[in-house]
Formats: structure tokens, C-alpha cells, sequence
């Protein structure tokens, strides 16, 4: 499908996003969906829009990064966190360096200091959380969200670190001083050093086979000796030795 191609191209030189690192058919399909509602015959036309319309790229941008988050999503893997992974980091540095990486609208990064807020005050967390999409960093900022992205979370910490505001919860503003929001291309940018813990949760399952060798590589060269990768329920790392990762618990692998 050279017009596809010709697409992909196109949007790495305006975006310096490479669509050729996420699984093609997947891709394809949901952007055809894309174009398709927005009345459009093909790809060529399609980026040609893009190209004038700031409000389409975006929208764009919002349906290639897919923005599918809730708070505590798995629960059961972030009680390990709490009562396993947390601790022994903790006994090594009280000031934990944490990132969330491809963190979407922000639910992961504020899961992750309430979390930790069990074992630390507030005062003492800071968190860098990133993404791809402006738009979703902009909405991890504002920090308002429905209640179904709440249905994981535990009664004590709704009622501790949520307001509700109509149909809508907005999370504690020390919550959200807690997290530091910014761009970054997990395929592109340079990464921080020196992390005690990485978190990156169902958005590998997006991505090729190399694509993901290259960014387990950068996450294993950014965590110190011992630091912990947490990854999503369907992304377990069947090598994990290749990266210079031992598996640590279910979905947590720690740096040798």
C-alpha cells in the first residue's frame, strides 16, 4: 500500500514521529478508521489536511498514541509494588528518582505517588511522567477524570486524594505537585540516567519487535545497578537476560 508509505514518511519529517516502529496492520487499521470518518478516500489526501489543520494532527496524534489509562489498572500488580518493590528501594534511597514513561493522561504517575505515599509523605516524591501527545499531557495536568477511570481505586485513597466535581473526580492538588509532566519520543529523545524505577505499562504491545529491543536496551541503560522496571500486564519480557534485567516478581524486572 504505497500510499500508507508515503504517509508514513511524510508524518516523521513534519513530526519526527516513525509510524514504521508500530505494528503495521494495527496501525493501519485504526488510522483508515480514522480518515475514513473524517471523509477522506486515502492517505495521501488525509496528510494533506493534516498538513493545515492543527485540531486534525492532533486528533491524529490522540488516536496513533492511543490514551486508554485508568488509575490502579491491574490492581493486583501494584499492591507487589507497594508491599515488595517499594520497600527495597526505599531501604536503599529515600528519594526514589521514578519515571513514567508513555504515561497518556496521567493515571499511571499519580497511581504511582499515591502508591508510594503509603510509605513516604508527599513532600518527598517526584515523579517525571512523559508522552508523546501534547494533548494528553495537557489533560494529565488538568487531572479532572471520569469516574470509570476510578473504578480500580481503593476507597481510602478516593476519598483521601479525589474531589468529586458533578459527574467528574479531580485529584489532590499535592498529588499533583508530585509529578512533572513533559514531552518525549521513547524512539527518538535521549533518557534520563540514573532511575530507581521505570514504569511502562501496555504501550510496548503497540510497537515492533525492534522497536522494542531498542527501547528495553535504553530503559536497562537508564535505571541504576538494581533499579525496576515495571511493565504491563501482556508485555512480560521472555529474555529479559538480553537487556541486563532479572526477573524481579510478575511484570517487574530488576537491573543486575
Amino acid at each position: 500500500m504505497p500510499d500508507y508509505i508515503k504517509f508514513v514518511d511524510s508524518i516523521k519529517q513534519k513530526t519526527g514521529i516513525d509510524l514504521a516502529a508500530y505494528k503495521e496492520a494495527q496501525m493501519k487499521r485504526r488510522l483508515t478508521s480514522l480518515y475514513e470518518k473524517k471523509g477522506f478516500k486515502n492517505f495521501v489526501d488525509f496528510f494533506q489536511a493534516l498538513d493545515k489543520d492543527r485540531d486534525l494532527l492532533n486528533e491524529f496524534l490522540d488516536r496513533m498514541t492511543i490514551n486508554v489509562s485508568e488509575f490502579y489498572r491491574n490492581a493486583k500488580r501494584w499492591d507487589v509494588l507497594e508491599q515488595k518493590i517499594f520497600p527495597k528501594l526505599l531501604a536503599e534511597n529515600r528519594r526514589l528518582k521514578i519515571w513514567s514513561a508513555a504515561c497518556s493522561t496521567g493515571e499511571e504517575p499519580y497511581t504511582t505517588a499515591m502508591v508510594l505515599s503509603n510509605h513516604q509523605s508527599l513532600s518527598q516524591i517526584s515523579i517525571l511522567a512523559t508522552d508523546l501527545d501534547e494533548n494528553a499531557i495537557h489533560r494529565a495536568k488538568v487531572g479532572i477524570y471520569p469516574e470509570r477511570s476510578l473504578a480500580e481505586v481503593p476507597s481510602n485513597m478516593k476519598s483521601k486524594y479525589f474531589e468529586k466535581q458533578a459527574a467528574f473526580y479531580k485529584v489532590d492538588d499535592l498529588i499533583k505537585k508530585t509529578v512533572t509532566f513533559k514531552k518525549h519520543n521513547l524512539l527518538k529523545d535521549t533518557y534520563e540516567k540514573n532511575f530507581d524505577l521505570i514504569i511502562c505499562r501496555n504501550v510496548m504491545i503497540y510497537f515492533t519487535e525492534e522497536a522494542k529491543d531498542q527501547i528495553y536496551q535504553n530503559f536497562s541503560n537508564s535505571l541504576k545497578p538494581g533499579g525496576i522496571l515495571f511493565v504491563g500486564s501482556t508485555e512480560q519480557i521472555f529474555n529479559p537476560g538480553k537487556y541486563g534485567f532479572e526477573t524481579e516478581d510478575t511484570f517487574f524486572y530488576r537491573k543486575k
